[in-house]
């Protein structure tokens, strides 16, 4: 194979595996925009047995094409008590399988697949109006790009096929399964998909340049670089999110290591698996993963206890250095560097108020002083920050300032402010109102619960999707971030309706706590809106806000 050649096929493999990543990607965040919220809820209440929460994060696996983004979610449900450490440890074994399961389903071959899925998704995604009909056509668009990625792997590698110097390559990584391993390990890690990378490995071990023994260490290595993903994903998380996310490193990584160890000693031999080598790779990577979780079910209590002892609660000894401020006066005569030290400063007063939201359902539950003072700690900080952006914006030399600079200045100022509403709108009104359902002896009704932690959770999303917009600038995010806080107000409404309804049928917990229950919705949904005006000038600029009701929110918010 001459030079350029070389060059040829490598450029055709970079762009196959790129193609193939991004249209994994493409299919879960279609998957995220039309239904993240009823994923939430579901994942969330599947709970009730380790068995249970099995079966739900497999299917979560399968929606989101991803045990990963199963991991980081199940993980955010764990910071705010949603989701025990044993049933989160279910979901994550689940996850894996349901992983698998996608591998599986992803390399079927039909002819006719590739040309229905493109042509339905385009048209879905053009001619609808509905945002879940639209997301609709980008997963049906994400899986046909996925057998076209294949498709062109396989056609770049038919050239190899029978090459003296291929074979002797993959000679050494049939021979070397440590080294394999680890190349699958870091493949996995680097495209942030195992299930990218088990396709990828299966299809070259179709085209037979992957030797079987080979294609199974990296299959494996794959494996724990998955957990290694979630794990990495997830370090800055509180102790109690990060601990199911470091037992499933430690039990899936520490399984494909022993199941690496037995493929070794038995020579490589996988034909129980199926009848030829892509069949035996795809069937190891789900038998393994099944295994794994029939093996940790019944032990998970012992698990808990173990890694409970490992990673104990403790105080973080850095978080007087988080109190330092990213507002620095020497900057102010130099509005291109004063500006970034405003916006990371607003970012900080949006994340601890993201943070106390999400503590503060769980005082609904179970009443606690300590965690009701730290929001009310929380709440004065971020008043502080807020005055201190103020008088920061306030003193830079406007006369220096361009056009664009004075549009950013007042932007800032205005998004403080409205994080600065909704972190009041928590500490004295959720926590007020939670306080007053303990004082009284109430509680909610079962249903009247339910509704209000599937909407908090929908707001607690909506929050993240807004510091993302706010650290990225993304239109396309902005447009999403209007859209759900449509989507939270029409909510809003049903719920209030469904409330209404309980007190027509003379439910007791309903009248009882009818007065809380409607003040926490409002509660919520100002929280929402405040959150939501991120959004706006980022949608203004991009031409997007052309409706009039968003038009005169938007000027009413500036």
């Amino acid at each position: 194979m001459n030079d350029t050649s070389i060059i040829l096929f490598a450029l055709h493999i970079a762009g196959a595996a790129a193609l193939l990543i991004w249209a994994v990607r493409l299919l879960r965040t279609g998957v995220e925009r039309a239904f993240s919220v009823q994923l939430r809820a579901f994942l969330r209440r599947s709970n009730t047995n380790r068995l249970q929460a099995l079966v739900s994060g497999a299917l979560a696996a399968l929606c989101l094409q991803s045990a990963t983004a199963v991991a980081v979610l199940v993980s955010n449900f764990a910071t705010k008590g949603g989701v025990g450490l044993l049933a989160g440890m279910a979901i994550l074994l689940g996850a894996d399988i349901g992983s698998a399961i996608v591998s599986q389903i992803l390399l079927v071959r039909q002819e006719f697949l590739i040309p229905l899925l493109l042509l339905c998704g385009v048209v879905l995604f053009l001619r609808s109006s509905r945002n879940e009909i639209r997301q609709l056509g980008r997963m049906l668009i994400g899986v046909g790009l996925i057998f076209v990625s294949l498709d062109m792997i396989r056609a770049a590698t038919g050239p190899l096929i029978g090459s003296p110097a291929t074979a002797g390559v993959m000679g050494y990584l049939a021979g070397d399964l440590v080294t394999s391993f680890f190349i699958g390990g870091l493949f996995a890690w680097g495209v942030h998909s195992s299930v990218a990378a088990v396709l990828f490995f299966v299809t070259l071990t179709a085209q037979g340049l992957l030797p079987p023994s080979g294609a199974a260490a990296m299959v494996l290595g794959a494996n724990a670089g998955g957990a290694l993903l979630a794990y990495v994903l997830t370090l800055t998380a509180p102790t109690t999110a990060r601990r199911m996310v470091m037992a499933n490193l430690v039990l899936r990584g520490g399984g494909a290591a022993l199941v690496l160890l037995v493929l070794a000693k038995s020579a490589g031999n996988l034909n129980w698996l199926g009848a030829d080598a892509a069949r035996q790779i795809i069937n190891l990577h789900l038998v393994f993963n099944i295994g794994l979780a029939l093996f940790c079910l019944p032990l998970l209590s012992w698990i808990v206890a173990a890694t409970l002892k490992l990673m104990p609660d403790r105080e973080d000894a850095v978080s007087a250095l988080s109190q330092s401020s990213a507002l620095d006066p020497t900057t102010l005569d130099r509005p291109s560097r004063a500006l970034p030290c405003a916006a990371r400063e607003v970012m900080k007063m949006g994340e601890a108020t993201e943070t106390m939201l999400r503590s503060s359902m769980a005082l609904f539950q179970t009443w606690d002083v300590p965690t009701a003072k730290a929001i009310t700690k929380q709440s004065e900080d971020v008043s502080k920050q807020h005055a201190d952006i103020k008088g920061f914006l306030a003193g830079l030399n406007h006369k220096q300032l361009s056009e664009t600079e004075r549009d950013k200045a007042s932007e800032l100022a205005s998004i403080a402010f409205n994080l600065e509403t909704a972190a009041n709108a928590i500490s004295q009104n959720l926590v007020s109102q939670a306080e007053q359902l303990s004082a009284n002896g109430l509680e909610f009704s079962e249903d009247g619960w339910s509704e209000l932690t599937d909407f908090h959770d929908r707001v607690l999303s909506n929050t993240q999707l807004a510091l993302s917009v706010l650290m990225t600038g993304a239109p396309d995010a902005a447009r999403q971030l209007l859209r759900a806080k449509d989507k939270v107000r029409k909510a809003e409404q049903k719920l209030q309706e469904r409330h209404l309804a309980r007190l027509r049928k003379n439910i007791p917990a309903s009248f009882d706590t009818s007065h809380i229950h409607q003040d926490t919705l409002r509660t919520l949904k100002t929280i929402n809106a405040a959150f939501a005006t991120i959004g706006h000038p980022i949608a203004a600029r991009s031409g997007d806000l052309l409706s009039t009701r968003l038009s005169t929110k938007s000027k009413a918010n500036g």
